[in-house]
């Protein structure tokens, strides 16, 4: 009898805890899969300071090349740039690739840093064009229901900050 009942409040205290836990580690993946993003951003600025030349991250897909399109969950890498065109010719240096996130994360850019983010030699952003370039990128985890999600903000003068936000539906 006492058997069932420790039973019995094992199995409540599991039924209660599981979904609380899941939860964790979906943040706890959030936020490591973020601080992965920020400190790629980190190492693109301070290597077009280091370098005294452009240097740029862009969405890949083969870590290989600069992919045309899909989101940053598929993969980046961080180049040295020396022509600014933003795309991985031959003999330019790749310092960084990243490989795709796991299945069911999505990390997507607006407009304006959808595809490349590229940093100058005084570690702003800036389009290829010359107009400069700041945006947001969105990282969540695909689910049919609201949930949070964290987004990181680039400014003007290319620092990365982080923010915790919550979406009603994950892309």
């Amino acid at each position: 009898m006492e058997l069932m009942v420790v039973l019995a409040v094992v199995g409540i205290l599991a039924a209660i805890g599981v979904p609380a836990f899941a939860s964790l580690m979906r943040s706890s993946r959030l936020s490591s899969f973020t601080n992965e993003m920020v400190s790629s951003l980190h190492l693109a600025r301070s290597e077009a300071i280091k370098r005294n030349s452009r240097a740029v991250m862009c969405t890949s897909a083969t870590g290989a090349s600069c992919a045309a399109s899909g989101g940053w969950h598929q993969g980046w890498l961080v180049f040295h740039d020396p022509n600014n065109n933003a795309e991985l010719d031959a003999g330019e240096t790749v310092i960084l690739a990243r490989q795709p996130l796991p299945a069911g994360f999505f990390l997507t850019g607006n407009p304006t840093v959808d595809k490349y983010i590229s940093y100058t030699p005084s570690g702003a952003t800036e389009q290829i064009s010359g107009a400069f370039q700041a945006g947001t990128l969105t990282l969540c985890n695909e689910s049919g229901s609201a949930g949070t999600a964290r987004q990181i903000v680039i400014n003007r003068t290319g620092r990365p900050r982080t923010a915790r936000i919550t979406l009603a539906f994950c892309p």
